[in-house]
C-alpha cells in the first residue's frame, strides 16, 4: 500500500470514529443503567440516589436502577464499579467514604482519584450529632461532661468504619479529649435501628437519613457539624458554638468507571445539573439539608481531591487503619 493511500485510509477513518461516538453518546441510554450505592437501603447515599435516579429516568428514557452493594466500608460496591465496562451503564454514588478510604485502607486494590471518572456533584449535607432519647445531655457541653465521668461507657454508631459520620465523631473526640466506644455498622440504616432503641447512644449521622427520626421526636439533635446552623434545623447549634473550630459535611456525587466516553460524561453531568436546577427537586433537597453542588466533573473532582487531602489528616491523627 502506498504511503498515500495508507494516510488517506486514517484521514478518513478519524472523522468516522468521532462520528460513532456522538452517535452512541446521542443514543445513550439504549438500556437499563445501573447505579450502584455502596450501602445497604435507608441510608443518605440511598436516600439521595433513588430521588435523583426517578428524575434522570423521566429525562433519559430508560430505567435507572439503584444496585446496593454493602460491605467493606464501600470498597466492594466501589470495586465493583471501577472493574464495570467504562460504557455508561454502570455509575457509582461517590460519598466521602471515597475520600477516606485513601489513606484508611492500607491495601486497596484500586486508587480513587486514578481509577474513577468524575460525573458531577450532586449535594453537600450537614451531618448532626444526635444521642437516643434516654440519654441524659440536652448539649453539647453536657454530653462532653457526661463522657468524661463516663469514659468508655457512651457508645458511638456509625454506618461503617471510615464513613464521614464515623470520622466526624472521631474528629469530636479529638478535639475533646473525650473516650467513646466506636461501634461501626452496615450502613446508617441498621445504626440508627440501634440509635433509636438504645443500644448505642450517640451518631454523626448524615442528616438526610436521620431528619424524619428527628422531627418525629425519635432522636435527640444536640448540634450540626457545619459551621453555620442548618436551616432545616435553625434552633439546633452547631458543634462549633460549644467546640471552636469543630467542622464536617458530607457531600455527593456520581462518578463512572475511568475511560467512559466524554460525550456520556457530558450528557449525564448536564442531567444532573438541570436536576439540581429544578425547583421541585430543590424543594425536595432542602427538606433533607441539602445544598446542590452543581458544576462540571473537573470541579467536583477537585472538591474530592480537597476532602482526600482534609480527611488524611483526621484518619492520620485518630490512628485509624483497616487492613
Amino acid at each position: 500500500m502506498s504511503l498515500i493511500r495508507l494516510l488517506t485510509l486514517i484521514f478518513v477513518c478519524l472523522p468516522v470514529a468521532g462520528i460513532r461516538n456522538a452517535v452512541a453518546a446521542d443514543a445513550y441510554p439504549t438500556h437499563t443503567v445501573r447505579w450502584v450505592v455502596p450501602y445497604p437501603p435507608g441510608g443518605t447515599t440511598d436516600i439521595l440516589a433513588r430521588i435523583m435516579a426517578q428524575y434522570l429516568m423521566d429525562h433519559l428514557g430508560q430505567q435507572v436502577v439503584i444496585d446496593n452493594r454493602s460491605g467493606g466500608g464501600n470498597n466492594i460496591g466501589t470495586e465493583l464499579v471501577i472493574k464495570s465496562p467504562p460504557d455508561g451503564y454502570t455509575l457509582l454514588l461517590v460519598n466521602p467514604a471515597n475520600a477516606i478510604n485513601a489513606t484508611l485502607y492500607q491495601n486497596l486494590s484500586f486508587n480513587f482519584l486514578r481509577d474513577m471518572a468524575p460525573v458531577a456533584g450532586l449535594i453537600r449535607v450537614p451531618n448532626v450529632m444526635e444521642v437516643t432519647r434516654s440519654l441524659p445531655p440536652k448539649t453539647v457541653s453536657e454530653f462532653i461532661a457526661y463522657v468524661k465521668a463516663n469514659p468508655g461507657k457512651v457508645i458511638m454508631a456509625s454506618s461503617g468504619s471510615g464513613t464521614s459520620v464515623h470520622l466526624s465523631g472521631e474528629l469530636f473526640k479529638s478535639m475533646t479529649g473525650i473516650d467513646m466506644t466506636h461501634v461501626p455498622y452496615k450502613g446508617a440504616g441498621p445504626a440508627l435501628i440501634e440509635l433509636i432503641g438504645g443500644q448505642v447512644h450517640v451518631m454523626f449521622d448524615n442528616m438526610p437519613s436521620s431528619i424524619g427520626h428527628i422531627k418525629a421526636g425519635e432522636l435527640r439533635a444536640l448540634a450540626v457539624t457545619t459551621a453555620k446552623r442548618s436551616h432545616v434545623l435553625p434552633d439546633v447549634p452547631t458543634v462549633a458554638e460549644t467546640v471552636p473550630g469543630y467542622e464536617a459535611s458530607a457531600w455527593f456525587g456520581m462518578g463512572a468507571p475511568k475511560g467512559t466516553p466524554a460525550e456520556i460524561v457530558a450528557r449525564l453531568n448536564r442531567e444532573v445539573n438541570e436536576a439540581l436546577a429544578d425547583p421541585k427537586m430543590r424543594e425536595r433537597l432542602a427538606e433533607l439539608g441539602g445544598d446542590p453542588i452543581a458544576g462540571s466533573p473537573a470541579e467536583f473532582w477537585a472538591l474530592h481531591t480537597a476532602e482526600t487531602e482534609k480527611w488524611a489528616k483526621v484518619v492520620k491523627f485518630s490512628g485509624a487503619k483497616v487492613e
